[in-house]
């Protein structure tokens, strides 16, 4: 190949690499537009928003949006705050997550490592529960919440949530540990190491990948829920439900800046678990992408 040639075609790898960036990034733009719209008239008064472009920068910056939507502090009409929402949500994340990944670990574990009749019966129908829809099991869940005295609780919505994500859970888990070699797991057994041991000192140890992608998981859709904290939440509503009570409580002129402030609290938690280890998401799915 000439020396013309080779410059030809490096040149036209630049070309191309540079309009497949500009595209990305004009992709990305496209997709962070309405974060932009919502932060930028969250600390904008109501009076540029109704009264002028959405997309300009504030003429006069203000908190007080921030302030209402966070504390019930009221600018003009009548307002509800999120704050006493956001521990519910906190209480009810924090536990259902570290349930439903421990138990899917075990589930895991056992379907992969311990193996008994049908047990392949039992993954699928696990496998199964991640296509329910939600709304099928609304009334079913209601009555067995009913029955155990936990409706209108923050424990009853850990319950529900652990149930509805231990199929996930479990998903992942089994198609890790399918990847793990069983002859490590043989050789703790002629070593005297009983089931939990295995688990402990073997297998959980090198679950970080897999274990950090559950979480994530876990962690988006429980904390974005809002029909499961809207039917069974009663007086301990999550974050979202008490995002679209501010939305709602609004009579008259929206509040659009407190809305837009609302709207980037309830969305922070779920982005900083992103930030910080969302570069681990792909990883763990990875790591467990081998077919077992």
């Amino acid at each position: 190949m000439s020396a013309v040639t080779q410059d030809t075609a490096v040149s036209t790898g630049r070309i191309t690499r540079t309009f497949i960036y500009l595209l990305l990034i004009l992709f990305a733009l496209f997709y962070l537009l309405p974060l932009y719209v919502m932060g930028v008239n969250s600390v904008k008064p109501l009076s540029e928003i109704t009264g002028g472009n959405m997309m300009a920068l504030p003429g006069e910056w203000t908190l007080d949006p921030w302030r209402a939507a966070w504390s019930s502090a009221q600018i003009g009409v009548q307002a509800t705050g999120l704050k006493p929402y956001f521990l519910n949500s906190i209480l009810m994340v924090v536990p259902a997550v570290m349930i439903s990944t421990m138990i899917g670990a075990l589930n895991g574990y056992i379907l992969t490592k311990w193996e008994f009749p049908g047990h392949k019966i039992i993954f699928g129908l696990m496998l199964f529960s991640c296509f329910i829809p939600f709304q099928i099991v609304l009334i079913p869940m209601a009555r067995v919440l009913g029955m155990l005295g936990l409706a209108g609780s923050v424990p009853g919505l850990v319950l529900v949530h652990v149930v509805y994500g231990l199929g996930f859970s479990t998903l992942y888990f089994r198609n890790y540990y399918a990847a793990f070699p069983t002859e490590l797991v043989r050789a703790a057994q002629m070593d005297g190491a009983g089931f939990f041991r295995i688990f402990w000192r073997i297998l959980l140890p090198v679950s970080g990948p897999i274990a950090v992608v559950c979480v994530i998981w876990q962690f988006t859709n429980i904390w974005n829920d809002f029909l499961f904290g809207a039917s069974f939440g009663g007086t301990t509503q999550p974050m979202t439900v008490a995002l679209n009570n501010l939305v709602q409580s609004s009579t008259g002129v929206k509040e659009y800046n407190v809305h837009f402030a609302g709207a980037i609290l309830a969305a922070i938690p779920t982005l900083i678990v992103y930030i910080v280890a969302g570069r681990y998401f792909v990883r763990g799915l990875m790591a467990g992408s081998v077919k077992g």
